[in-house]
């Protein structure tokens, strides 16, 4: 299936001036036209309020505002013009600690470095084809963090609406 990501809009915040123009190179050859780049968080979330991208392409390690404090923003400040906009983190920390601290902040995706130009372009392809509901609850905002059902799963029930689609035998 070929994908056309010319009309998207893509903010990429990353500190590594490097990074930046290889990560804009591989955006521009799958096709994406309207990219914004930040250089740190705090730069990030004014950009993300200004120009209300697409999508979010997201470096964890940054100063003085890292990626997962961005994240937060995105989630939970009240001036956030979309707190539901996916965002795909890239980062080199691949430990499971790690990817659950992303998730449980937010995250849409989880992209870790290096990564090739294909796996980006699944993994934004992957955030329009197959969008994620939101949760928000006491302690969370963000997609559901449960990504298939499980058949004949027995655990404690998660969501109010769960008793809902119960089927007894």
């Amino acid at each position: 299936m070929s994908f056309y990501f010319d009309r998207l809009s893509v903010l990429l915040v990353e500190d590594i001036p490097s990074m930046q123009k290889l990560l804009a190179s591989l955006l521009d050859a799958l096709g994406v036209r309207d990219i914004h780049i930040a250089s740190e968080g705090k730069q990030g979330f004014d950009m993300f309020c200004e120009h209300c991208p697409d999508i979010v392409l997201l470096d964890w390690h940054m100063a003085p505002v890292c990626g997962m404090e961005m994240l937060n923003c995105i989630r939970n400040n009240r001036d956030s013009p979309n707190r539901m906009v996916p965002v795909i983190m890239m980062t080199g920390y691949s430990a499971l600690e790690k990817v659950h601290e992303a998730r449980d902040t937010g995250v849409t995706e989880f992209l870790v470095k290096p990564f090739s130009s294909r796996d980006l372009a699944r993994r934004i392809a992957y955030v329009i084809n197959k969008p994620r509901d939101f949760i928000q609850c006491e302690d969370y905002f963000g997609p559901d963090r449960r990504r298939s059902k499980i058949k004949n799963y027995m655990g404690p029930m998660r969501r109010d609406d769960d008793a809902d689609n119960l089927v007894f035998i």
